[in-house]
């Protein structure tokens, strides 16, 4: 077997594959170049978008140049592939913003100094936006049968749901079908990677640029991440793991994958890092904590670079093993005004946003959860005030044993 496609088994990365034995010929006598879409429907790309982008590295490291396409067209219309309803559609300013930070996040996960593999950014919406709608239908259009789209699962399943489904969305296959064909044609792309839920649009790009060109493309499916409790991969209480450190502390994302279960921790060494697959399964049965701690730091490392790894490593020994402050928690700020007139305990978690509601709130106090520089706090009534603040104007806030937060008078 191709080496690439190997590694990319060994690694979890496999689901499906158009022809497998044929693609694996094809990486054995040539470099090629593949692509990923990632629609912009949202600033920052989060942790369940991760295993894509690792796949985009493990092209760059087998010698295969990375095609990153950026949904620019098709974020106007939305995929409907696991969706329950039509996705909120953006403005133009906000789509521009989204596609600036998410190039930004990519760039930093990937070799951008290489000529040969260095990733080749493009935005759908240059060739979506001047198509002629009686042109489309009748060159690309022509290829495609209502019948089959009806039996992909991005469709059926809203169907079978008797869910809404828009004209609108139901164009998207189409749409993304064309986006391989262009990419086929102008940088000689034949290789289309996704996530499971894309196998039907994958399809069809591979069946259209036959039948448009003659030419033969392949598609290659990763899996649908699930942890060992069964939660999707990416979701927590809390909210999204975001790859934006704007929008999540480098410390929150290092404790993220330290609090992997211990079921997923060698899965997620194999899937998230660079470690050689063989120092893995040597280190396999080492202490569950220390493989922790290494797939955080390079996890970590990867996205925010070694020193933050560092650091969090340190925070969190600090925090966790000396019961004191670390340097690197999160930290939330309030003006002076709104602590000397009191602010209710209740008020001061959801600003945190450990909690999402007061009746949660309410519940975590009462079952002994929420702790005022490392005291547990049994009172839902407290009021903050600034005597329960340090000289230096913080108090640590914490929820359960893991998760801590710097309150921080401005």
């Amino acid at each position: 077997m191709n080496k690439f496609l190997k590694e990319f088994k060994e690694r979890g990365y496999f689901y499906q594959c158009t022809s497998e034995n044929e693609l694996s010929s094809i990486l054995d006598k040539e470099k090629i170049k593949g692509y990923i879409g990632f629609d912009c429907t949202a600033e920052s790309l989060h942790v369940g978008s991760l295993l894509q982008i690792m796949c985009l590295r493990l092209m760059q490291k087998h010698g295969h140049r990375p095609i990153v396409l950026i949904g620019g067209g098709t974020t106007r219309i939305g995929d409907p592939s696991g969706k329950d309803k039509t996705r909120k559609i953006l403005n133009d300013s906000e789509i521009t913003k989204n596609i600036k930070n998410i190039e930004k996040i990519l760039k930093s996960y990937l070799d951008n100094n290489d000529p040969k593999t260095k990733p080749l950014f493009v935005n759908n919406y240059t060739w979506l936006k001047g198509l002629n709608y009686i042109s489309f239908l009748r060159d690309i259009g022509k290829h495609f049968t209502i019948n089959k789209m009806l039996t992909f699962d991005s469709i059926k399943t809203r169907l079978d749901r008797e869910q809404s489904l828009s004209y609108m969305e139901f164009n998207y296959m189409i749409l993304q079908a064309y986006d391989f064909l262009e990419l086929n044609k102008k940088e000689n792309c034949s290789l289309q990677i996704g996530g499971s839920d894309q196998w039907g649009n994958i399809v069809n790009g591979t069946e259209l640029i036959k039948r448009y060109s003659g030419k033969v493309a392949y598609g290659l499916t990763t899996p649908l991440i699930t942890l060992a409790n069964g939660a999707k991969m990416g979701k927590t209480e809390t909210g999204a793991i975001w790859l934006d450190k704007n929008l999540l502390s480098s410390y929150d994302y290092w404790q993220f994958w330290r609090n992997t279960d211990d079921r997923d921790v060698i899965k997620f060494l194999k899937m998230f890092t660079d470690i050689d697959l063989k120092k893995i399964n040597q280190i396999k049965d080492d202490d569950i904590n220390k493989l922790k701690i290494l797939l955080a730091n390079e996890a970590t490392s990867m996205l925010h670079g070694k020193k933050a790894a560092n650091m969090a490593q340190e925070t969190a020994k600090k925090t966790f093993e000396g019961g004191s402050i670390g340097s690197d928690l999160p930290s939330v700020k309030l003006s002076k005004k709104q602590i000397e007139g009191g602010m209710n305990l209740i008020d001061l978690v959801v600003v945190s946003k450990f909690l999402n509601s007061k009746s949660e709130v309410r519940r975590t106090i009462k079952n002994r959860g929420i702790k005022i520089n490392n005291e547990i706090v049994n009172d839902e009534k407290l009021i903050i005030s600034v005597e329960h603040f340090t000289k230096d104007n913080f108090l640590k806030l914490s929820y359960g044993k893991k998760k801590h937060i710097i309150i921080r008078i401005d």
